[in-house]
């Protein structure tokens, strides 16, 4: 139980360390405490891993305290491990250590490279905090916990206003899904009385529904209830992990470092969606409806990153979109209830998107921060080491493999499955996910070439003085390369069989529910060869059109986008999303608060109540100061008047 408990709690440790005692023990010292930390963490969870997928232990429940107490019901906290929670363990940890030692090289002319450290191991910490929780309202508490760690990480560099509203458009988005979910686990709690994963999993497949949802003096019951829940936990997930509509907020996280690309973007906060779906598959398995809903998002957002990422010129903007697209995959697997391959394709694509990131990051360390893809080319001479990783990385992205055999990448051994989930499942918009996605995967053959024909072929466009300073990365930064090439390569192949393949079922031991109605990891196997093969003929046509466009023929880009004008400026603006929010929610937001502020609050609220008072308060006791003047005959004066007033008012009452 203690191997649980170091690998939730050292990097805690290491945050705690390098954030309050950073300034006094250096900044050495806090990258070696929390690099070294991470690392035990990640060697510890690659034993969990191996010790809960092949065993006979269905689930470990660790209580670590009592959280609250309100009324009846009781929050512990405590850490649920099945093989679910090791594969995030292992996900998580293995590129967050690597992430650690690749930022002592990528950070080590930064100033305040102690708060970046320990806000990585916070990070970590609170992503793992997610992934062990044993109830909704833990899983809530790290899921809050990293939103709040990323914008401190995305806005690291503050002194940027780039780097600012990077940072709170990515914290505002993710509030919008966050709502979602805080209304889903009030609705859970309502249907089944009850937070607790346990509990909530047998009652809803027992169909012990507590009580009901009410609106608008309606009853919604049983399953239409269910529907509604799962709407809205989805709703949650695709604030987090950027799908079409909550999706803006992902590529503008890129002015952060480009490690916290890499963490983020790759294996923790953007996969938690994911995660939080496969969690519940006892409840989407019973929700069609959400599960059809998510297929059609899934499949459009796939679609959506990939169209965008042909004419982004920024290296780190098109490995953006592209993440953005492969989620899109993930969501789909969810959808056809192909939850296997979904965290197959998550597994996979931690390590050769952390890849690309990391081997983006090494480029533009050796060009002096520069980003855009017009100012490189002819790079594979002075950068040969980050050339072959960023070459592995791309293979495994487009799914490089040969169907039918064990040659192959990660990525096709992940991606593939779900091209083939969509094409058999029995899902209205199953048949939309499959060429959608087929035409996703031509896409992102073309853009995953095009940056590295951008980037390392043809001649430097680069300046003299840039290219004069070319350098191949440390050491440091590129072992983690030399890892992440490892696992995009062989990852798939060693994998496959258990997330989804023969040993399923007892590899997943209980992890994944899958109805029985379901049998698409059985009839992934019999679908029609033309099928198998569509995803390889796509791959390939998609590396020669970049071949042809960028190495052959270089002038041809210049020509269609010259020949398409809208077309190019519809992608290079991101289908307008942005403009489209500007216009019709956050510009009249600003006058609403405008208003609300000038007029609500200055005018009405202060100028009638503090303020209102504070200057009649002053009239008035400028008027009394006024009528003491010193004056002795003054006094007598008003002592004179005030007694013949007295003197008449005591005549008259007499009178009467």
């Amino acid at each position: 139980m203690l191997l649980y408990h170091g690998i939730v709690f050292l990097p805690l440790i290491g945050f705690l360390i390098a954030g309050l005692y950073g300034t006094h023990i250096g900044a050495r010292a806090c990258e070696l405490i929390t690099c070294v930390f991470m690392v035990i963490v990640a060697i510890f969870s690659w034993i969990a891993f191996f010790f809960m997928a092949f065993s006979n232990v269905n689930v470990l429940h660790i209580p670590v305290l009592c959280w609250m107490t309100v009324g009846d019901l009781d929050i512990n906290w405590a850490f649920r491990i099945d093989t679910l929670t090791v594969v995030m363990f292992v996900v998580v940890n293995s590129v967050s250590a690597l992430v650690h030692i690749y930022s002592i090289g990528y950070m080590q002319h930064d100033p305040n490279r102690t708060r970046f450290f320990s806000y990585l191991s916070l990070f970590t910490f609170m992503m793992l905090i997610l992934v062990t929780s044993d109830n909704l309202i833990q899983m809530f508490f790290g899921w809050e916990g990293v939103g709040l760690v990323s914008y401190l990480l995305i806005g690291f560099w503050h002194q940027r206003s780039e780097a600012n509203r990077a940072a709170m458009k990515a914290f505002i988005v993710n509030r919008v899904g966050d709502f979602g979910f805080l209304l889903g686990i009030f609705c859970i709690f309502v249907l089944f009385g009850t937070v607790d994963f346990n509990d909530l999993f047998l009652r809803s497949l027992s169909g012990q529904f507590s009580g009901g949802l009410s609106f608008f003096n309606g009853k919604i019951i049983g399953e239409d209830a269910l529907t509604i829940v799962c709407l809205l936990l989805f709703f949650a997930a695709m604030g987090k992990s950027a799908q079409f509509v909550l999706h803006t907020w992902l590529p503008d996280a890129m002015e952060g470092p480009t490690p916290v690309s890499a963490l983020i973007h790759a294996a923790t906060m953007v996969t938690a969606g994911v995660f939080m779906i496969a969690r519940m598959s006892p409840l989407f398995e019973l929700a069609s409806t959400a599960l059809t809903t998510i297929t059609c998002i899934g499949a459009t957002t796939a679609f959506f990153g990939a169209s965008v990422s042909l004419v982004q010129n920024d290296i780190k903007r098109v490995i953006a979109y592209s993440t953005c697209s492969q989620l899109g995959y993930m969501f789909v697997a969810l959808g056809v209830g192909a939850y296997g391959a979904g965290i197959f394709h998550l597994f996979t694509h931690a390590f050769f998107k952390a890849l690309l990131f990391l081997g983006a990051g090494s480029v533009i360390h050796a060009l002096s921060d520069e980003q855009d893809m017009r100012r490189m080319g002819g790079l594979w001479k002075y950068l040969p080491k980050t050339y072959w990783m960023m070459i592995i990385g791309t293979m495994t992205l487009t799914g490089v493999g040969i169907p039918g055999t064990f040659f192959g990448t990660a990525g096709f051994f992940s991606k593939d499955p779900i091209i083939e989930a969509a094409f058999i499942v029995a899902n209205p918009f199953g048949e939309y996910a499959f060429w959608i996605l087929i035409l996703t995967g031509f896409f992102t053959s073309f853009y995953s070439w095009r940056l590295i024909f951008m980037t390392f072929h043809g001649k430097p466009r680069a300046t003299a003085d840039i290219m004069h300073h070319v350098h191949e990365s440390p050491p440091i930064m590129l072992f983690p390369l030399l890892f992440l090439g490892f696992g995009a390569l062989f990852a798939g192949v060693l994998f496959q069989p258990y997330f989804f393949g023969y040993a399923y079922q007892d590899f997943w031991n209980g992890a994944l529910f899958t109805s029985e109605s379901n049998n698409v990891v059985h009839a992934v196997h019999h679908v029609p060869l033309w099928v198998k093969w569509l995803p390889f003929f796509v791959m390939t046509a998609g590396f020669f059109l970049a071949f042809l466009f960028y190495i052959v023929m270089p002038s041809m880009p210049k020509a269609l986008k010259a020949r398409f004008p809208k077309i190019y400026k519809f992608l290079l603006k991101k289908w307008y999303f942005d403009e489209f929010y500007t216009i019709f929610l956050v510009t009249p937001a600003f006058a609403i608060g405008r208003v609300l502020w000038k007029k609500g609050d200055m005018k009405i609220i202060d100028g009638f109540g503090p303020n209102g008072i504070a200057v009649r308060v002053l009239d008035i006791t400028n008027r009394i100061v006024r009528m003491q003047t010193g004056y002795l005959y003054h006094y007598a004066f008003t002592m004179l008047v005030s007694l013949v007033m007295l003197i008449t008012w005591m005549l008259i009452g007499s009178i009467r």
